[in-house]
């Protein structure tokens, strides 16, 4: 108990001899109760910078000495990392905190300011303009800096002919030539921006002629022609790839790639499969935009299974197509020789139909046949529809009496069925029973026709749709009548109205 009871007693004690120092004494306590601790934690925090302040790295010391060597010498830069401007931002890396690496890159900039003067005074433009961008990266004072650049600006205008230049494109602009030769407005004006990359006149004046340059493009759009439109883009970012009306032309482009690529996949579902690898083929020639996938895999595997289903000299033209769409060098060799094989078994056997169970077969096959053609499965779904069922009808037995009058009934009942679903405005079943009637009868002279019907009902349509304000239906109207038939009268006049309604 004496002990705990001691300890008010002591700290009384404490507080009395404290109060006994003199006031001085006791501030000086204070400061320092304070400050060691703060002074204590500086150290702690700052200790890689006090090192390197009270023991420099000897790297440091080496490197400053041979930027020193460099800026008297005259080497400001150099691509080995020899220059003065290279050692000493090594020496600042070594020592970031000391101030003799930053002075020194302070120096090497106004040299090279001094040094960009001296050539423009001796008319030596190379020398002064790369002087001059060595002065800019090292950040000397921006007032020297600009004036230099005017003052080079204005030499090598001289020495270039820059306004004869500047007369010369807009000439060529205002006679029409954009981009057709070396003296038409584009290179023109990309040669003055060359020279003086901040010139105004030249930078409005590509504006302009780019503007022209792309003003088809929408046309172009609404009438489907790509390759052009693509080739537009690529010219115009061969002379400006930041320009602004170019990157809604991209997505513009996307988008009708894309519609076009639904469009082929509709033709690789329709049995088309050479329409298919046409409109594929044509988009291969873009040189901006990327081919729809439909023209890789599944447009190859269209093909090679359309070769083992049609006679051998179309066959030959369907592998050949496979081959350009990028099929697998051995797997067109492999159906190339099943197709051989298939030719010598079939020119050496008797007609399968002779057989008991063969006729029983193409009995089945026609009842399927017509049974699918009374559900309006002309060409879909893939094996199962009308055309499938008559066509291993007709490879089984060719010539037998019931087969050929199946064509014939097939081939009327397709015409009537377009001719029956274009009046009650069926579109979509004309097309499917024109698609039928074209498998039935590829060389009938009916069926140009009736495609340039269907295309000019489409253009009404699309009409319709336009005058109404629905501009997506109308856009795709204009694709499906440009489908069918890309000269259908009026065909042109309806895209002019769809591109300018966009």
């Amino acid at each position: 108990m004496k002990r705990f009871a001691s300890v008010p007693a002591r700290r009384a004690e404490w507080r009395a001899r404290w109060q006994a120092l003199p006031r001085q004494g006791r501030i000086a306590a204070l400061a320092c109760a304070v400050v060691l601790p703060l002074a204590l934690l500086g150290v702690f925090v700052f200790r890689d910078a006090l090192g390197r302040w009270l023991w420099p790295d000897p790297r440091y010391d080496a490197l400053r000495q041979r930027a020193e060597v460099a800026l008297q010498a005259g080497r400001l830069t150099s691509t080995d990392g020899g220059g003065a401007r290279e050692l000493f931002e090594a020496a600042l890396a070594l020592q970031p905190d000391q101030l003799e690496a930053r002075d020194g890159l302070a120096r090497v900039a106004l040299a090279a300011a001094a040094r960009a003067e001296a050539g423009a005074k001796a008319g030596d433009a190379a020398r002064a303009h790369a002087a001059l961008q060595l002065a800019r990266e090292l950040q000397a004072p921006k007032a020297r800096v600009d004036a230099l650049e005017a003052r080079l600006q204005t030499m090598q205008a001289q020495a270039v002919g820059i306004d004869d230049l500047l007369e010369r494109a807009r000439a060529a602009h205002d006679a029409g030539h954009l981009d057709d030769g070396s003296d038409a407005a584009l290179p023109l004006f990309q040669q003055v921006l060359q020279a003086q990359p901040r010139n105004q006149r030249a930078l409005e004046g590509r504006e302009d002629a780019l503007e022209d340059l792309l003003k088809p493009a929408d046309g172009l759009l609404a009438r489907g022609d790509l390759l052009r439109v693509s080739e537009l883009v690529h010219r115009a970012e061969s002379f400006d790839p930041g320009h602004a009306a170019l990157p809604a032309l991209h997505a513009d482009l996307a988008r009708a790639l894309e519609a076009r690529g639904l469009r082929i996949q509709s033709l690789l579902a329709r049995g088309r499969v050479e329409a298919a690898a046409q409109a594929c083929g044509e988009l291969r020639l873009l040189e901006v935009g990327s081919v729809p996938g439909v023209c890789a895999a599944p447009l190859g595997d269209a093909l090679l299974r359309a070769a083992g289903t049609v006679p051998a000299d179309r066959a030959t033209r369907l592998l050949a197509l496979a081959r350009e769409a990028g099929v697998d060098p051995a797997r067109v060799q492999q159906a190339q020789r099943h197709l051989r094989q298939t030719h010598r078994n079939g020119s050496h056997s008797a007609p399968v139909a002779e057989t008991p169970h063969a006729r029983i077969r193409v009995t089945a096959l026609l009842e399927q046949m017509e049974r699918a053609r009374i559900r309006g499965d002309w060409l879909t779904p893939p094996g199962d529809s009308a055309w499938d069922r008559l066509r291993e009808a007709r490879a089984l037995a060719p010539h037998d009496p019931r087969v050929l009058r199946a064509s014939e009934s097939l081939l009327a009942a397709a015409r009537n069925c377009n001719a029956d679903a274009l009046r009650d405005n069926n579109l979509g079943r004309a097309l499917a029973c024109l698609d039928a009637w074209r498998q039935l009868a590829p060389s009938d002279e009916g069926v140009a026709e009736a495609r340039r019907r269907l295309a000019q009902r489409w253009i009404a349509i699309g009409i319709e749709r336009l005058e109404a304000g629905q501009t997506l239906d109308a856009r795709r109207a204009l694709e499906q009548a440009r489908a069918l038939d890309p000269q259908a009268p009026g065909l042109g006049e309806f895209a002019e109205r769809v591109g300018k309604a966009r």
